[in-house]
């Protein structure tokens, strides 16, 4: 639906677009015109193309709101028969009010002081004005602003199409509605409008909060920062992308599904890979071809690097034609490889001791989350770049967080993929223990799909296993990487570690049992020889 955008929040140059509130998501962004297009009209053929649950869950709130606006809409046309009826029986009265005082004055006139007459008459002059005036007409008289003319911030607002189009997003964004014209009150159908349709309040600044805390920045207790993803589907091109241009290195599991979003929501990308031939997908898609990682960086104007571990990450910048090579005063580096917080360190200060500016993104996820743009990023390091790659993070991503100073992202990255490589781990053992007792796995994980541990994340793993389908989605080799760099923090500050160093040895025998490049699922394999 087209809502009216917060005062303080500009809209973007270029192509007329509007800003749209996501039915489903409830977030925010701004939309270029010929990305719409009628609900209705196209309705039938965008659920056919789009299979997915959140579409569903899209189309299911429009059509809601649909329900609730006529409901309200014939509950207004009642009220407003009754209305009539009241005023034109409050008129009536008034008529007869003023007549009857009318009558009264004229037999008093001659038998009354000259003060007290003119007292009378304006006594009479005052019930009479009340008498004869409706409710809706006091109601306009007392109203703060008259209609017909828009306060000067909402000029650039008003839509020349008529207020009943209904229009949908081209991709997997529900629909949204044109706003009223200036000249026909507003109409509050939704309660959760309140807060984003600036014209119907008198407290912008609370409204601008409100949507802010969806569309980009809000502040946590604990200090870090979070972006949210407009509808957090990128494809869809509902982000307005920077003019910036973007270099990006490294082509594998996470960065092919990432520049894959930055080149469909429209960013500028130039992009290299080790494996030249990783590159030619994407050069079909318009990306540009860089011959070296100091290219890139000389070339762009914030260079995002995602490659496997501490080792490729300094190598890619240090190394023969890296990108220290290309850094100069101003030039962005974004790293969001999963390293230690040591390395990430010493990267930062190398780049911004050339004059850079430098970034840490790790994501958490795995292939399919990048190839649907529904990472979550974990930054930390120049709030202002952070700032400045909010499209592309809301491109690739359903969340960002801003975590502080440099290294804060890396510890919090190798905190959460040690959660998540335990947990696989007592996954792939549960199973196994219910075979060899005799009980079945599949009624296991219906079991579990239907208690308090249900996940995605347990639901597709489980399957892999059953399955036998180990085709990678988040390497065991980079699992295993994660549990022992976690090890090592928590050695660092002496802390126990005992549940992620039972599941490295685990995963250290399914290495040797040659799962380095299968799933991380295939750890149940350390289990079954």
């Amino acid at each position: 639906q087209i809502v009216n955008p917060p005062k303080d929040l500009k809209k973007p140059r270029g192509k007329k677009c509007f800003f749209v509130k996501f039915f489903g998501t409830e977030d925010h962004a701004w939309i270029k015109v010929e990305q719409l297009k009628p609900y209705h009209a196209h309705k039938e053929e965008m659920i056919k193309i789009n299979k997915g649950k959140r579409f569903q869950q899209a189309v299911d709130a429009v059509e809601e709101f649909l329900r609730k606006t006529k409901g309200k809409d014939q509950a207004s046309s009642h009220n407003s028969s009754e209305e009539k009826n009241r005023r034109n029986s409050s008129e009536e009265r008034g008529k007869q009010s003023a007549g009857e005082e009318k009558r009264k004055a004229s037999l008093s006139e001659g038998k009354l002081k000259k003060g007290t007459g003119e007292g009378k008459k304006r006594v009479s002059s005052v019930s009479s004005e009340r008498g004869s005036k409706s409710p809706l007409k006091r109601a306009q008289d007392q109203s703060p602003r008259k209609r017909g003319r828009p306060p000067k911030d909402e000029k650039d607002l008003t839509i020349p199409e008529s207020s009943t189009v209904k229009r949908v997003m081209t991709g997997t964004v529900a629909g949204f509605k044109w706003p009223p014209s200036v000249s026909e009150p507003v109409k509050d159908s939704d309660p959760h409008f309140h807060h984003f349709l600036l014209s119907q309040t008198e407290k912008p600044a609370v409204c601008y909060q409100a949507i802010t805390k969806k569309l980009k920045v809000c502040e946590e207790e604990t200090g870090s920062t979070s972006i949210q993803a407009a509808d957090s589907t990128a494809v869809n091109g509902s982000i307005t992308p920077t003019d910036k241009k973007i270099g990006f290195l490294g082509l594998g599991l996470m960065g092919s599904g990432i520049v894959s979003n930055l080149l469909k929501m429209g960013h500028t990308v130039t992009v290299w890979n080790r494996t030249a031939e990783k590159c030619d997908l994407f050069i079909q898609e318009g990306a540009r071809l860089g011959r070296t990682p100091a290219e890139v960086v000389s070339t762009c104007d914030i260079t995002f690097a995602c490659v496997s571990d501490p080792k490729a990450a300094k190598d890619l910048v240090l190394g023969p034609s890296g990108v220290l090579q290309g850094i100069r005063p101003g030039k962005c580096y974004v790293d969001m490889s999963t390293v230690d917080a040591d390395t990430v360190t010493e990267l930062a200060q190398v780049i911004v001791s050339r004059g850079g500016r430098f970034l840490e993104a790790p994501v958490s996820g795995n292939q399919q989350l990048s190839n649907d743009g529904m990472l979550v990023i974990l930054a930390a390091g120049d709030r202002g770049l952070y700032e400045d790659c909010s499209s592309c993070f809301q491109a690739m991503g359903k969340t960002s967080f801003f975590l502080g100073e440099v290294g804060n992202a890396a510890k919090m990255m190798l905190i959460v993929n040690m959660v998540q490589g335990s947990f696989m781990a007592t996954i792939a053992e549960g199973l196994t223990l219910a075979q060899v007792t005799g009980q079945s796995q599949q009624t296991l994980l219906d079991i579990l799909n239907q208690g308090q541990l249900a996940s995605i994340f347990l639901d597709q793993k489980c399957q892999n296993i059953l399955q036998g389908n180990f085709k990678p989605d988040f390497y065991l080799k980079y699992i295993q990487k994660d549990l022992r760099l976690a090890i090592a923090l928590g050695d660092s500050v002496n802390h126990p570690t005992p549940m992620a160093a039972a599941a490295n040895e685990v995963y250290k025998r399914a290495k040797a049992l040659d799962q380095s490049d299968n799933d991380m699922s295939a750890v149940y394999r350390a289990y079954i020889h």
